[in-house]
C-alpha cells in the first residue's frame, strides 16, 4: 500500500508541474461545457424565436387563383412575395425555405367544392427549413377547416358531423422527462471527458517515463510492480475524477444561464453526485486500457495514435441508439459506453434506478476495469517493458 501511495503521489506531483498539460486536460470539459449548453441553447432560441414570430416570406406561383386565400394568408404574419421563373432551382439552391403554388384550377375546384390543390415546395433535407414549412402547412390546414366548417353551416350541417373521432392528447411525459430528451446530447460528452480524461497522465506515466529511460530504475526497485502500476493508475483516476467533477459542477451552473424554452432546466445536486457515481467506473476502465496500450507502445506519440479510435467509443452508443431507439433492459447496463450513456439519461430524466440496475452497472462496469487491470498488470511483468524504447 505504501508503495501504491508514493507512486500515486509522485505522478500528481510530476503530473502538475506541467500546468498547461494539466490545465487542458482538466479544465477542458468545465470550459467546455457551458460553452455547449449556454451557445447551443441560445443559438436554437433565437433560431425557433425568429422563424416563428417573425413575418415570414413565402413566394406564391398563381396568388390571383386563390386571391381570398392569399389575402388570408396576408393576415396572418406572412409576407406574400413574387413568384420566382424557376420555383423549384430556388428550393434546391437554398435561395427559399418554401414556396407555394396554386394552380391555374383551384378557383373551379373550390366553387365545386373539390379538394384544391395548394403544392407546397420545400427539400425535406434541409433541417433549417422544418419551422418554415410547418408554420405553412399549419396555417393552410387550419385555413380549410374553417372554410369546411362554414360550408356545412351553409348547408344546415353541424361542423362536428364530419367528425366522427375526437381525439384527446394526455402527454405522459414529466418536465424532467422531456428536458431528458432536450439534453441527449450529454452522455457522449460526459462519457469522453471521463474515459479519457486522465489519458496525459496515464499515457506519460508509462510510455513517456519508458521514452525517458526513467520507467526501467523505477521497475528494478523491490517494489511488487502492480503496485507500481495501480499507483500510475489511480494518479490517472484522481484527475479524472477532480475534472469530471469540476465538468459536472459547470454542467449545473451554465443551465441556471440558459435560455428557458418553457421547461426548467435544472440539475440538481443529487442527480451530479449520481452522475459522478455513474462516471467513476468509466474513469477507472479507461486508465487501465490506456495503461495497457501504454505499456505495449514504444513511444508517447505511437500511444497517442490509438486516441482517435478510442475517441469513437463513446459516441457509438449515441449513434446507435439515434437511429435505433431502444426501450431499456437490465442487459444493457452490462455493456460499457452504453451502459453510461442509459444511466445518464436515466438520472437527467428523473427516472427511478432500481438497486438491481444499481448493482448490474457496478458490478459490470468495475469488473471490466478489473480486468483490464489484470491484463495491464501482466504486460508490466514482461521484461521488455524494464527496456528502454
Amino acid at each position: 500500500m505504501s508503495t501504491l501511495l508514493t507512486v500515486w503521489k509522485k505522478e500528481l506531483v510530476d503530473a502538475v508541474r506541467d500546468r498547461k498539460a494539466v490545465a487542458l486536460a482538466v479544465l477542458m470539459g468545465p470550459l467546455l461545457m457551458p460553452l455547449l449548453v449556454i451557445g447551443m441553447s441560445t443559438l436554437v432560441k433565437n433560431r425557433i424565436t425568429g422563424q416563428m414570430e417573425k413575418p415570414l416570406a413565402v413566394p406564391v406561383v398563381g396568388a390571383s387563383n386563390a386571391p381570398n386565400l392569399v389575402a388570408w394568408l396576408k393576415g396572418q404574419n406572412i409576407v406574400i412575395a413574387p413568384a420566382p421563373a424557376d420555383p423549384d432551382e430556388e428550393i434546391r439552391s437554398q435561395r427559399e425555405d418554401v414556396i407555394l403554388r396554386i394552380g391555374p384550377k383551384f378557383g373551379e375546384q373550390w366553387r365545386g367544392s373539390v379538394p384544391a390543390v395548394v403544392e407546397i415546395l420545400h427539400d425535406s433535407s434541409r433541417q433549417d427549413s422544418d419551422i418554415p414549412v410547418k408554420r405553412v402547412q399549419n396555417l393552410l390546414e387550419n385555413y380549410g377547416q374553417g372554410v369546411g366548417a362554414l360550408r356545412l353551416v351553409a348547408r344546415g350541417i353541424s361542423p362536428t358531423t364530419s367528425q366522427p373521432l375526437r381525439i384527446s392528447d394526455r402527454d405522459l411525459a414529466t418536465p424532467e422527462a422531456r428536458r431528458g430528451a432536450a439534453l441527449a446530447f450529454l452522455p457522449y460528452f460526459l462519457i469522453l471527458f471521463s474515459f479519457l480524461g486522465g489519458a496525459a497522465l496515464v499515457i506519460d506515466a508509462t510510455a513517456g517515463e519508458r521514452e525517458r529511460s526513467s520507467l526501467e530504475p523505477l521497475l528494478a526497485t523491490p517494489a511488487a510492480r502492480e503496485a507500481i502500476m495501480s499507483g500510475k493508475i489511480l494518479a490517472a483516476c484522481s484527475m479524472g475524477v477532480f475534472s469530471i467533477l469540476l465538468t459536472l459542477i459547470a454542467f449545473k451552473v451554465s443551465f441556471m444561464f440558459a435560455p428557458d424554452f418553457g421547461i426548467k432546466l435544472d440539475v440538481t445536486s443529487w442527480t451530479v453526485a449520481r452522475i459522478l457515481l455513474v462516471l467513476v467506473p468509466m474513469i477507472a476502465i479507461g486508465a487501465c486500457l490506456l495503461t495497457l496500450i501504454s505499456a505495449g507502445v514504444k513511444s508517447v506519440k505511437e500511444a497517442q495514435s490509438y486516441m482517435g479510435v478510442l475517441t469513437m467509443l463513446p459516441l457509438l452508443p449515441t449513434m446507435i441508439l439515434l437511429v435505433n431507439p431502444v426501450k431499456n433492459q437490465l442487459w444493457m447496463l452490462t455493456v460499457p459506453f452504453l451502459a453510461q450513456n442509459q444511466m445518464i439519461l436515466k438520472l437527467v430524466r428523473s427516472e427511478s434506478v432500481s438497486m438491481t440496475e444499481w448493482g448490474a452497472y457496478l458490478a459490470a462496469g468495475f469488473g471490466a476495469a478489473l480486468v483490464l487491470w489484470w491484463v495491464a498488470a501482466r504486460r508490466y511483468h514482461q521484461e521488455k517493458l524494464a527496456i528502454s524504447a
